[in-house]
């Protein structure tokens, strides 16, 4: 008997799905009370969706007591993907939560019975695109499928309220358990040539120092792109070097995301006019070289190179939650004026970029020509959502240091070179995820 889940799958496989979830409907799971899509923000790493806007339809107290953001959304109910055209996931930072609106206005053959309806039992499947597209079809409680998701719950992966289908395509329903056992045969066969798929679509040798994720990619067949993360089964896979597998120290940080500012002096006057007020002469002597360097976080004060210290505005750390949408991680003057501002929304935009799972597996090199290794200690991590990020640059873990230059000063036309990135040393990381594990191969 075809199995009706893998057959939708496969029909949103056609129209270019490449991810797949489910979610079990709720009675207020309907088109009156919206779609809840999880407490947080963390469904925002897994549903594309355009820029967040705040929502002047909303009359609440203040038109920042929530925001939206549209999705590019399509019911395949009817056979072929009909638009949703006024779909958008509304945020609401008071609790927090996020919730799905608008899925069924200016559809001609949307679900409107079923998602009009308070029945328990319903379920609503997605296909997410890599080109931002998401697909969506919903059955009834009664329906084959939603009997045979039903059976197959107790036994597949979740990611906040979303059920994971995209390894039924591969036959692999428990895919932490086959990225380990992949990673652990990796482990078994120490000392490995460093290599990086070629064009041709096999392992090629790779002599550059930089080979430790391409050669972890090559053993797991992975092909590098411009695109995306490496993925395997859903996991974004990140490979950091350490001194020893001892302690596996991590031999540097973790950069998290390199935006640049969206506001104050730096976007207002230029990054030149930025670097002659706030920058510094190179330290080494070069000459006509202008730097703006070190290390900004939210627990220290002004520094003494450049004048300006980091701060959240809008945020309230205490209770992990945005205060305000208009907020911004800020760089002040001494004044309290602002040198450069990332608008909450925008560090959003960079940070629901990321996989909803990542898998961080150590690496040590030897050289010449170069061999990697790879350790047998491998950290999970589950959930992130850009309210944990922010939490973190709060504490003070995560922190901005940029390597923003200036060169030739001093003729008519300098070379200047923009560094912006947020960092956190490794060992900090489990604070920017909701489950975090580290596993013994």
């Amino acid at each position: 008997m075809t199995d009706p889940l893998l057959q939708l799958i496969e029909t949103m496989s056609g129209f270019g799905a490449t991810r797949f979830y489910a979610k079990q409907l709720a009675a207020n799971d309907n088109s009156k009370n919206q779609v809840y899509l999880g407490g947080g923000f963390g469904a925002l790493n897994i549903i594309p969706h355009g820029d967040i806007q705040d929502d002047a339809s909303h009359v609440a107290g203040s038109v920042r007591d929530r925001a939206k953001s549209p999705v590019n959304f399509f019911w395949v109910n009817s056979g072929s993907p009909e638009l949703a055209p006024d779909a958008q996931l509304i945020l609401y930072p008071k609790y927090p939560e996020v919730r799905m609106s608008g899925f069924l206005r200016g559809t001609k053959k949307g679900p409107n019975a079923l998602m009009t309806s308070r029945d328990e039992g319903r379920v609503l499947i997605l296909g997410i695109c890599e080109d931002g597209r998401v697909l969506g079809d919903v059955r009834a409680h009664d329906d084959p499928l939603a009997n045979r998701l039903f059976d197959l719950a107790g036994s597949l992966s979740t990611s906040g309220v979303f059920l994971e289908l995209t390894q039924l395509r591969s036959g692999v329903q428990d895919t932490r358990a086959a990225l380990l056992a992949a990673l652990k045969n990796i482990y078994d066969e120490e000392w490995i040539a460093s290599s990086k798929i070629g064009k041709s679509g096999q392992p090629e040798p790779y002599s550059a120092r930089n080979g430790g994720g391409y050669t972890l990619e090559a053993k797991l067949g992975i092909s590098p792109n411009g695109y995306a993360e490496p993925d395997y089964l859903g996991w974004e896979l990140k490979q950091y070097g350490v001194r020893d597998f001892e302690k596996y120290l991590a031999k540097s940080p973790v950069t998290l995301m390199t935006p640049e500012p969206t506001g104050g002096f730096y976007r207002d006057a230029g990054v030149e006019a930025f670097l002659r007020r706030f920058g510094y002469p190179d330290k080494s002597g070069k000459e006509g070289r202008i730097n703006f360097g070190g290390v900004y976080t939210n627990i220290k004060g002004h520094h003494p190179d450049t004048g300006l210290a980091l701060r959240l505005k809008g945020f309230d750390a205490a209770n992990g939650k945005i205060e305000d949408l208009d907020g911004s991680i800020v760089l002040v003057d001494k004044d309290g004026e602002p040198g450069a501002t990332w608008s909450f929304r925008d560090i959003m935009a960079h940070w629901n970029r990321k996989h909803a799972k990542a898998a961080y597996v150590p690496s040590i090199m030897k050289s010449p020509p170069p061999f990697y290794r790879y350790g047998g200690v491998v950290q999970l991590c589950e959930e992130t959502d850009v309210l944990l990020l922010l939490k973190a640059i709060a504490a003070g873990s995560a922190y901005y240091d940029p390597g923003i230059k200036m060169e030739k000063a001093d003729s008519a036309k300098p070379l200047i070179k923009r560094r912006s990135q947020f960092r956190i040393k490794h060992s900090g990381l489990s604070a920017l995820y909701r489950n975090f594990e580290e596993v013994s191969l």
